[in-house]
């Protein structure tokens, strides 16, 4: 008899109504909005180890008191930080969750509001725009399009708190997830990551585990709940180039010293055409899409008119027939560029140097070292003398075209197969917890860290993005909206509720 109650308690437990984990989510979401508060109010700039320590003891402190063993996991910088608990179902598999809980560097005078790291309350007034409002208003319940500002607080502090948030719910249920639960706290996602890969390499038996669930970033431009397979990786490259040794009178010299700053941009203007299209050979090579991979990109409900009216563009690059297939292939984007003075402290000279910046967005079957070779036999190509270093006195005397070459590789992208086992365990918490499929994404544009996760544990990774779409992430004025914060506590319950 014993038996056959834990049997039907068990099963009751494992049908609760979408409404009840409507209330369920609604109601932790509320009861986290103070510890969401704090976290928020903790600068998280890795650029600065003694406040991103605070950040790591507030997390340790948070996953210890539900439960959790927690480890960090040294680099040659800050830690990682590694919690772990453990299912009693025997022959569970272990699931991997991660975290990052640094952001973006500020620049406080274009927040409307104090300071970037005290979060307030903002409602949307008509004529107005966003308005601040007392924190107290929350009080008498979430408001879901009200939005909280904050650094972080989508990226990704509002995902993590939510993630504390649904195990809280979970204790309410009586339930534990079945499968064993280890998270990974990122503290320098923002930087690149740049220790993570030797990190996953020296930790990988604490890190072991059957797939990796990646809680960060917005969801589909529609706001619908989504889940993202893959993502791009990225690449850096620096290019200067040099003029005369020092700036010079434009009227003395003018028609007689090159130019620098029109070097660099012949030089530019030449690795695309007017389509936007790469004109480096080989820069596309390896990329095909037959017509599966077409109709699952077709799936997703982009409104192509929406997205150039939001980024207000007449026309986009022709890369590809829509934005989806344009995501699966490698991007080369000029980031920046500087050379000589404008504005008011505009002044007649030939500047003596010239630089731009490069990034590199890359897929799955782009090798950033063969891209950035070919960049560099482009650059060789056009009659430059390529350096690793500023030219001294006598390599400007000797060579006519000079230009600096740096690079870097952050991280690859990575892509898991959208019927794969951890595709369909996810789409089926989805589906639990709001009634029809999530919006699928093959290939995300951004970049996170994880194919070091992919390639050393040899494990599938998904992404769950869960913030709104419009939330300024790295921008002033970075916000989350609260009907998405409560969503996001909706899905992480769903999830840890399923079995994998």
């Amino acid at each position: 008899m014993k038996y056959l109650l834990t049997i039907t308690l068990a099963f009751f437990a494992s049908v609760v109504p979408a409404q009840n984990l409507d209330d369920l989510a609604n109601r932790h979401a509320f009861q986290s909005l103070d510890e969401f508060r704090e976290l928020l109010s903790i600068p998280c700039d890795a650029h600065f180890p003694e406040d991103i320590e605070k950040n790591v003891q507030w997390c340790e402190t948070a996953f210890t008191k539900r439960g959790f063993t927690t480890k960090r996991l040294e680099t040659a910088t800050v830690p990682l930080l590694l919690a772990e608990r453990k299912t009693s179902r025997p022959n569970a598999k272990t699931v991997l969750a991660y975290l990052q809980i640094d952001g973006q560097p500020v620049d406080p005078q274009f927040w409307f509001q104090e300071s970037p790291w005290i979060p307030v309350l903002k409602k949307e007034v008509e004529g107005e725009g966003w308005v601040e409002i007392p924190w107290d208003n929350l009080r008498k319940g979430i408001n879901p399009d009200w939005r909280i500002f904050a650094r972080g607080a989508s990226d990704a502090k509002g995902p993590a708190v939510a993630f504390l948030a649904a195990l809280d719910a979970m204790k309410t249920l009586g339930e534990e997830p079945p499968y064993h639960l280890k998270v990974i706290m990122d503290f320098e996602e923002e930087l690149g990551s740049p220790h993570l890969p030797k990190a996953v390499e020296e930790f990988r038996k604490d890190l072991a585990a059957d797939v990796l669930v990646i809680f960060d970033g917005p969801r589909h431009v529609s706001n619908q709940p989504t889940l993202s397979f893959g993502a791009r990786g990225i690449a850096d490259v620096t290019l200067t180039v040099y003029g005369p040794t020092f700036p010079q009178h434009s009227g003395h010299y003018g028609n007689y010293c090159p130019n620098p700053a029109l070097r660099l941009s012949q030089l530019l203007a030449g690795m695309k055409d007017e389509q936007g299209r790469v004109t480096i050979p080989g820069f596309y090579d390896g990329i095909f899409m037959d017509e599966k991979t077409r109709t699952t990109l077709a799936q997703v409900p982009d409104d192509e008119n929406f997205i150039k009216t939001k980024l207000g563009i007449a026309r986009p690059d022709a890369v590809a027939p829509n934005l989806q297939e344009a995501l699966q292939y490698p991007s080369l984007n000029i980031r920046g560029m500087s050379s000589g003075w404008v504005g008011e402290a505009a002044r007649t000279i030939i500047p003596s140097t010239a630089t731009a910046e490069i990034d590199i967005r890359l897929v799955l079957e782009s090798d950033p070292e063969r891209l950035i070779g070919l960049i560099r036999k482009y650059v060789e190509d056009q009659g430059y003398t390529i350096l690793d270093h500023a030219p001294d006195s006598r390599e400007r005397v000797q060579f006519d075209k000079i230009c600096r070459f740096d690079y870097s590789v952050s991280y690859r992208a990575f892509r898991t197969e959208l019927d794969s086992p951890a595709g369909l365990w996810l789409s089926r918490a989805m589906v639990k917890a709001f009634g029809s499929e999530p919006v699928k994404i093959r290939t995300a544009g951004g970049s996170i860290p994880i194919s070091p996760f992919v390639n050393t544990l040899g494990i599938p990774a998904v992404a769950v993005p869960t913030v709104n779409p419009d939330n300024n992430q790295h921008s002033p004025n970075e916000n989350i909206r609260l009907g998405n914060y409560v969503d996001a506590v909706k899905t992480v319950v769903a999830i840890l509720r399923e079995g994998f």
